[in-house]
């Protein structure tokens, strides 16, 4: 594997669900499941970094096998915990390069969460490594937020993208890098966490090398039209 993969949420586990708002209800949730359910069929589904379950537990109980891969231990234990979450089998190891028994219908990383591998490379590896679990026709999902360079001014790094009573949200951007460190300050103080931005078109790119070409693309779980506005997308790419 190149580079290194952090364990970046073991600080932050006991507290991850109550920071989750609204993206932690169903109605956040169910659009997510749908597209899901859908892909799986009558497969089973494999979630690259499953964290507490947030999406694993609703899906498993929609009747979906499910398996899944975290890096850290504490976040497991978390799901663990949860009224079903010993049902799911949880390997602990890095999304580039553990292998579980597949094969899967539907591999997914949800919530931005492929950011976290900060490295081009981490990220290539994440793409062969979800190919190699899925059956031939089978699907890997990616939830990510489009780069808001629009919104940098010339010389410029920060930008906010929350400013509310409870929390503020700071973008900082290494644009030359593709990298970001976001920056979130609230009741319980600052934390920082580095990620690697990278546009759809990069990832398509990611997809090909690992065997696999573009199936759809929407601008949220709800299927909308992704476009020159859209602030995030929904990509699905088929293992040929």
């Amino acid at each position: 594997m190149v580079g290194r993969v952090d364990d970046l949420f073991a600080p932050f586990a006991g507290r991850y669900d109550a920071s989750l708002g609204a993206l932690g209800e169903p109605a956040a949730i169910d659009p997510v499941l749908d597209v899901l359910q859908e892909l799986a069929g009558d497969g089973r589904a494999l979630e690259f970094a499953i964290g507490t379950g947030r999406v694993a537990l609703p899906l498993a109980a929609r009747g979906v096998p499910v398996a899944g891969i975290d890096l850290s231990e504490p976040m497991v234990e978390e799901l663990r915990r949860k009224p079903g979450g010993d049902a799911i089998p949880v390997t602990v190891g890095s999304m580039t390069s553990t292998r579980v028994d597949g094969p899967f219908r539907v591999v997914y990383l949800v919530f931005n969460t492929i950011g976290n591998l900060v490295t081009q490379e981490l990220q290539v590896e994440c793409f062969a490594n979800a190919a190699a679990h899925l059956e031939p026709g089978g699907a890997f999902v990616v939830e990510l937020e489009v780069p808001a360079l629009r919104r940098l001014p010339p010389g410029e790094r920060f930008v906010v993208f929350d400013a509310s009573e409870r929390h503020g949200g700071i973008d900082e951007y290494e644009p030359a890098a593709q990298r970001l460190v976001s920056h979130h300050y609230g009741p319980n103080g600052h934390s920082s966490m580095p990620f690697r931005y990278a546009w759809p078109a990069e990832l398509d790119l990611m997809a090909q090398l690992a065997g696999m070409h573009l199936r759809e693309r929407w601008a949220d779980w709800d299927r909308s039209p992704f476009t020159d506005e859209s602030t995030k997308h929904v990509s699905i790419w088929e293992k040929r």
